[in-house]
């Protein structure tokens, strides 16, 4: 029997007041967009009147930033990561956002407390944390499944190729979890020289073993060919992956990296009411729900982690498979944006080094 979970929005977001003109949204594509379509587009549509033009383009934050330049600006709302919206924001071409103007929670709790930490910056709302994890082929281990990050590492108890991504970064932090550092640590350690030493030297260890990649397509293929019995991984492309092509893939999620992307909204956009308003619908806790349940990105409101129900419509749970799940969480690692600011040339310059050694 399949099970459906209604959200009631009547009773925990404000009376739209039907209004008239367009919002012009541009996003990433594909089923990110399709799931923002079904979860924020046509609701706000039917609820308010005002309609939602999608526009579809590989990293939204380049063109942001070639229309306000050029100072031509066709975009009222844009899709964008954490750190490319915190540098458009300091070179003042985004528009600040007060988390007061944002709905609260059904209990009251002001949106401002409901967001998990990093969710709201100055020009920015979260609107899906998705993370880097490790997943495997669980036909390859049927008696003695890997369950932690260690395990990606252990290459006598879990022999096979590993699938690694062919850049520093997430790939230091794991191996410091690996090597028994509590993810809360984990940049604390990484910046200082004995920390890069010890992040280097767990890496030799499945060195001999790596199929390196470098396009989220490809840890999945690697997987369903047969080349790697364990991968590093996005997990929504995992999860697509086993769902809607029935792959034997496990994610294990202890160790994972966790993300954000959200909303922004450039400075001299053409409808600056009716973006504010599809801001506002799109990041209430509800519309976030609805979005978890159609792409498996968790939701960066608190109070949309009960709401969320099943897989599109299927009687596939959810919460299972999302990052931001409780069970999920247990050893999971923010992504320092900062910290790789601050170190990415020289760390790359390194890795690479490590690469042709």
């Amino acid at each position: 029997m399949k099970r459906t979970i209604l959200i009631c929005t009547a009773l925990v977001s404000p009376s739209w007041a039907m209004a008239e003109g367009t919002v012009e949204v541009m996003s990433w594509g594909g089923a990110y967009s399709q799931s923002q379509i079904d979860a924020y587009n046509k609701p706000f549509e039917a609820e308010t009147g005002i309609k939602v033009n999608m526009t579809d383009v590989d990293n939204p934050a380049t063109p942001v930033k070639a229309q306000v330049q050029a100072g031509n600006v066709s975009t009222d709302v844009a899709s964008i990561g954490y750190s490319d919206a915190t540098r458009l924001c300091d070179e003042g071409m985004l528009q600040e956002i007060d988390p007061a103007d944002l709905l609260p929670a059904a209990d009251g709790t002001s949106a401002e407390e409901d967001f998990l930490e990093g969710g709201l910056s100055d020009c920015f709302v979260a609107t899906d944390v998705y993370a880097t994890i490790v997943a495997y082929d669980e036909s390859r281990f049927p008696d003695n499944p890997p369950s932690s990050i260690a395990d990606f590492f252990d290459v006598e108890a879990y022999p096979g190729k590993r699938g690694v991504l062919k850049e520093p970064r997430f790939n230091m932090e794991m191996a410091l979890m690996a090597d028994g550092v509590p993810a809360d640590e984990v940049y604390e350690v990484l910046s200082t020289p004995e920390g890069l030493d010890r992040a280097f030297a767990k890496l030799d260890t499945i060195k001999p073993h790596a199929i390196f990649w470098d396009a989220g397509a490809q840890p999945p293929q690697l997987l369903a060919d047969g080349e790697v019995v364990m991968t590093q991984a996005y997990n929504g492309r995992i999860f697509n992956a086993a769902v809607d092509e029935g792959k034997p893939f496990k994610i294990i999620w202890d160790g994972q990296i966790y993300e954000m992307e959200g909303w922004v909204m450039p400075i001299d956009g053409p409808n600056p009411e009716n973006a504010m308003e599809y801001l506002k619908f799109s990041t209430s806790a509800e519309s976030l729900a609805r979005a978890s349940m159609q792409i498996s990105y968790g939701p960066p409101r608190k109070s949309s982690a009960p709401l969320v129900g099943n897989y599109k419509d299927t009687d596939i749970p959810m919460p299972p498979n999302l990052p931001t799940s409780p069970e999920n969480m247990g050893n999971a690692l923010a992504f320092d944006n900062d910290f790789w600011v601050d170190n990415m040339s020289q760390l790359n310059e390194r890795f690479a080094a490590w690469l042709a050694s």
